[in-house]
């Protein structure tokens, strides 16, 4: 029998803080909310412009009074609300997750934080120590590590299944920045400007999605990296590919290939773990289906389902029969359940079972933003090995 989710004792209540019309990174965080059946939507601060901020109130059917256009009112208020939210989920561009997160950890509101969770190192350490002098709650949204393959896959890597490991290599491809573009996005827009991203485009928008499942499923520091940064698609002020050498703690080589100018490409994170007893493969734009090969031994493909090859911690995930697809809006669902079960744990004073949930911390966000700068780094030091992990 596998060991579900405790069931919840009420719906949590929620807030934004960015997410208004035109991010569709709000949307997505949003259709989780909704899909797990843990969460009612309440409260949020959905753009700092007044008009777009009531409008978006609006398309959300949230309360008047309870739509704003600043957080640090949002979180002064909502604290103060009997009825008040529980936790916080910040969507805005990276250089504003650092003072919306300090706002709200400091009105004692637990957060939900996009990644990467800030555009500078120096945020990063700030947020990780206002969370060490708390007893808050951080998690950080790296959602494909919630597909049910990918905690299938970690499992199995866990399980020996794959023994030593001897190489792993990660890509994220997609195509939107191929071509020239007459003018910015809004979603384009401040991926490229380095006062909100940080110091990587590309490195820090999906790269760090790459870097993280890596470490996640294998469960070994990615300890020094080689970068090259490149413009391939149309010309812009920051890079939109980046080629890396890894290191793994353990001295195994890998590689990470991120890029946004690949024509033909959408959605292309994938994986593979090689080691001295088997191989594993996996494709997020086909998620149900995970492929393992043991060392001379023929090629098996697990299903996402009940049963059949499923490890526990994985089938946990499942609502689905096979044949029945599940995707990203799945893998949004199984983020906010463990988001729901953990906060909701920590708000009653209830210990959890031993891997109910394995939902990435403020440290995880903080490896993630040091990352970025370690690839930055060795770029600018024409391809330098460098130290990549980040441990405090």
């Amino acid at each position: 029998m596998v060991p579900a989710y405790p069931p919840a004792q009420r719906r949590l209540k929620l807030g934004f803080v960015g997410g208004g019309r035109g991010a569709l990174v709000g949307h997505w965080h949003a259709a989780g909310v909704r899909l797990s059946n843990r969460w009612d939507i309440v409260a949020g601060a959905l753009s700092s412009r007044p008009d777009v901020a009531m409008a978006s109130g609006k398309d959300w059917l949230l309360a008047e009074e309870r739509t704003y256009d600043d957080f640090r009112k949002m979180a002064e208020v909502e604290a103060a609300r009997e009825d008040g939210i529980d936790a916080v989920a910040i969507c805005t561009p990276n250089g504003h997750h650092a003072a919306a997160a300090e706002a709200f950890m400091e009105a004692g509101i637990d957060i939900i934080c996009d990644k990467p969770m800030t555009a500078t190192m120096d945020d990063a350490r700030k947020l990780v120590a206002l969370h060490d002098k708390s007893d808050l709650f951080f998690g950080v949204t790296y959602t494909y590590a919630f597909h049910a393959m990918v905690r299938q896959a970690k499992a199995m890597v866990a399980a020996g299944k794959v023994g030593k490991l001897r190489q792993a290599h990660i890509e994220y491809v997609q195509d939107w920045a191929a071509g020239a573009q007459e003018k910015e996005t809004k979603q384009s827009g401040w991926r490229r400007d380095p006062s909100q991203a940080g110091r990587g485009s590309v490195t820090g928008d999906i790269g760090t999605h790459a870097f993280h499942m890596l470490h996640y499923v294998l469960d070994e520091p990615i300890s020094e990296v080689s970068t090259r940064f490149h413009v391939c698609g149309g010309a812009a002020a920051m890079e939109d590919t980046a080629f890396m050498q890894l290191k793994f703690g353990s001295g195994a080589p890998g590689t990470l290939w991120c890029t946004q100018a690949a024509p033909g490409n959408a959605c292309g994170l994938r994986m593979r773990i090689y080691g001295d007893g088997g191989g594993i493969e996996w494709d997020q734009e086909f998620p149900d289906l995970l492929h393992y090969t043991p060392l001379n031994g023929a090629t098996q493909t697990i299903s996402r389902g009940f049963g059949a090859g499923m490890m526990p911690e994985a089938e946990r995930m499942v609502r689905l029969p096979r044949g029945h697809n599940e995707g990203v809006p799945d893998a949004w669902c199984n983020l906010y359940i463990e988001l729901a079960v953990a906060i909701e744990a920590r708000r009653s004073g209830t210990t959890l079972a031993p891997n109910m949930v394995d939902i990435p911390t403020v440290m995880d966000g903080a490896r993630g933003v040091y990352f970025v700068d370690a690839a930055a780094d060795s770029h600018e030091a024409d391809g330098a090995w460098m130290p990549s992990w980040y441990d405090g």
